[in-house]
């Protein structure tokens, strides 16, 4: 599209109702849930403002920092240090107000549509002017002043909102997922307490629990370990260079310690394998799975172990397993936390019979395998989408002659994609 066309330069202030910067200090918080949240640039990923971890303040403090503005349901919220350059947008209508650097964004609806605002952020035009207008000479930050200097590349209205539906509804569909994905997660797990932890297992009340080293276990039940029932597959990894993987870019997954880091042009496995993390502050934090299942053509790095159950202990058996334990004990390394797999083989499991094996197998393997494939889903998307999103924000794809699949026409309409 010729960016003559409509599309004109304009500066932010100028199609923004208000640009409204945090109070500078940090509001006095409470250890106690109330109605009233400060989000802080931990919140701020991706497009998205995620309230499940926030700090909670009295309504004295809330109306006392909100005294300029209160956030509101569609503002665009942009970090300006530590991490400078996130954006999201609120999507609810839950009390909120700014923590200390950020910025929010609303948008004057008469001239820009927000949704497209917080796709011109995810661009590489606005990150660009950003990280140029960041300074410091240990954390980059950017001035209150500067966050109202950016300018953007503004199509007409129809064609903003047209750009903002296509887009949004690709986010859409992966937050489904995601809550999907949860859900589905959470079944597993209780399946796995439920049965492993608590030995509230089928046919329970007529197993006697008999002492071990481990305390009480069910009769019958043996003690091995980790190496015992599990197959290593380690020796096959190969680590690329970043460099290396930018000259090797194609359609294999490549896995490091916490899951998909990049796309390369080849594969070193073919089939299902368990990931578990080797090193890194995940080890200790856990804010992301430190075992997940990987299936098909992929490339793993050497910071995941890669394992297979041995029958008839599943992977999926052996990811709750290692989901629920508490590796602490395992762990080595207080600068860089590391799970070597001499330390892995030797982890205590706690062998059920093969009869209660298998039935847990049939029901917790078709939920996680509904997992992968909605996680598998979520990749496909993420990829279609940052491959639009450029193009359409800097007007390469004109959007009033752009030609959609059915599939696509089923995402930007919100309906079930059937194969992504």
């Amino acid at each position: 599209m010729s960016k003559t066309n409509g599309w004109q330069r304009v500066c932010i202030k100028d199609v923004c109702e208000s640009i409204i910067d945090c109070v500078n200090k940090t509001a006095p918080t409470v250890d106690y849930p109330t109605p009233y949240k400060m989000i802080r640039t931990t919140n701020v990923k991706a497009g998205w403002v995620h309230l499940s971890d926030v700090k909670y303040v009295t309504e004295e403090v809330f109306k006392t920092w909100t005294r300029r503005a209160v956030p509101q349901k569609g503002d665009v919220i942009l970090t300006r240090e530590a991490p400078l350059g996130e954006v999201g947008m609120l999507r609810g209508d839950e009390s909120v107000f700014l923590g200390q650097r950020l910025v929010q964004y609303r948008a004057d609806t008469s001239k820009l549509d927000n949704r497209f605002l917080l796709y011109c952020f995810q661009a590489d035009d606005l990150q660009g002017q950003i990280k140029a207008l960041g300074s410091g000479a240990t954390v980059e930050h950017m001035r209150v002043p500067d966050a109202e200097k950016l300018t953007l590349l503004l199509p007409p209205l129809p064609v903003q909102k047209r750009i903002a539906d296509i887009l949004s509804a690709y986010d859409d569909l992966i937050e489904n997922n995601t809550r999907r994905i949860k859900i589905l997660e959470e079944m597993a797990r209780s399946l796995y307490d439920e049965w492993f932890v608590k030995f509230r297992f089928p046919g329970h009340e007529q197993t006697k629990l008999i002492d071990s080293e481990l305390g009480l276990i069910p009769e019958g039940w043996e003690i091995k370990t980790f190496g015992d029932v599990s197959l290593n597959f380690d020796r096959k990894r190969i680590p690329l260079s970043s460099i290396q993987r930018s000259k090797r870019q194609g359609e294999y997954r490549y896995y490091g310690a916490s899951g998909v880091i990049d796309y390369i042009d080849d594969y070193i496995f073919d089939g299902k394998y368990l990931l578990i993390a080797e090193d890194g502050e995940n080890l200790n934090s856990r804010k992301l799975p430190i075992a997940f299942l990987a299936s098909g053509k992929f490339w793993v790095n050497n910071h995941a172990h890669i394992v297979q159950g041995k029958s008839p202990v599943s992977s999926e058996l052996l990811r709750l397993f290692m989901e629920a334990l508490d590796i602490s004990g395992y762990i080595t390394g207080a600068a860089q936390p590391k799970l070597s797999q001499s330390n892995l083989n030797r982890i205590p499991f706690i062998l059920p019979s093969e009869q209660l094996l298998n039935r847990f197998n049939e029901v917790a393997c078709q939920l996680l395998n509904q997992v992968e494939n909605l996680h598998r889903k979520n990749q496909n998307l993420q990829k279609t989408r940052d491959l639009l999103l450029p193009k359409l924000i800097s007007g390469e794809i004109d959007v009033e002659k752009l030609e959609v699949t059915e599939e696509e026409e089923a995402i930007i309409q919100g309906g079930e994609l059937v194969a992504v």
